[in-house]
């Protein structure tokens, strides 16, 4: 038997649950993929996989379609993995650790994780590759237009944002160097930066060391260049929150659901 060559005693498995339940194929194959059919015990998730008629097919008691809704993925990126909306770059993929092995366990959405959640995702919130914290991946198209404009570029490319109605950002800035005596108030005034006025940035020190920003219309890919001009050097970023979803305790490297009640 081949792949082009099937043994024609094998019958796919979206036929045989088909015929099993009455249904059309299309709702066995989303039945199939909810892990809810299992061959000789065994849960099988893949619609093309075969069968012989002396197999016992079953389907899940309480089995029920998933929603069709597209998903949204937040994922707690490391640094050294790329998030870009742009054609993706050199090197590994922040969008390689979305699986269903990082999902983080404690993910209060109650979703079953399935393969079609990892298909047709936009990065809606790029992220410098040597940055880390909160990335936005999502199917929802309505979604994807309202961080549009703030993100239509990639963000390491350190060009000027026009303020936008998109979600404010909150940063973890790893700095160091002396800051200029009026360092912090031309920050929250808003910087002069290759001739264009950027918006106002909420700065604070955090600690020595570092400095938190709440930015609204600046990337997080300009923010060497902002601590540059006031004296400082960026050691490392990492953002915790975009509008109001915040990372919180979510390890590097998981990814959990959009929650229905979450808005950005």
């Amino acid at each position: 038997m081949t792949e082009n060559q099937p043994d024609p005693g094998l019958l796919r498995l979206t036929r045989r649950v088909a015929r099993q339940l009455n249904c059309s194929r299309s709702t066995a194959e989303q039945l199939i993929e909810n892990g809810c059919v299992s061959v000789q015990g065994q849960v099988v998730q893949a619609p093309g996989a075969r069968v012989s008629a002396q197999q016992n097919v079953t389907v899940a008691q309480d089995a029920a379609l998933p929603d069709p809704r597209p998903v949204t993925l937040l994922l707690h990126k490391p640094a050294g993995f790329a998030a870009s909306s742009a054609a993706p770059p050199d090197g590994p993929q922040a969008s390689a650790l979305l699986h269903a092995a990082s999902h983080l366990a404690e993910d209060a959405s109650g979703m079953r994780v399935l393969p079609r959640h990892f298909l047709h995702l936009a990065c809606l919130t790029p992220l410098p590759t040597e940055a880390s914290g909160l990335v936005v991946y999502t199917q929802d198209r309505r979604l994807a237009r309202v961080f549009a404009q703030d993100f239509a570029q990639d963000m390491a490319l350190r060009q000027p944002a026009q303020q936008t109605h998109s979600p404010e950002q909150e940063c973890i800035v790893q700095v160091a160097g002396t800051i200029a005596p009026d360092g912090l108030q031309r920050l929250r005034q808003g910087l002069l930066l290759d001739g264009l006025r950027l918006p106002p940035i909420r700065a604070s020190w955090q600690n020595e060391t570092r400095l938190r920003f709440a930015l609204k219309g600046v990337r997080p890919g300009q923010i060497p260049a902002i601590c540059a001009a006031v004296g400082l050097t960026v050691e490392a970023i990492k953002r915790i929150r975009i509008g109001r979803v915040a990372l919180a305790r979510q390890p590097p490297g998981q990814w959990r659901y959009l929650l229905p009640w979450e808005r950005f």
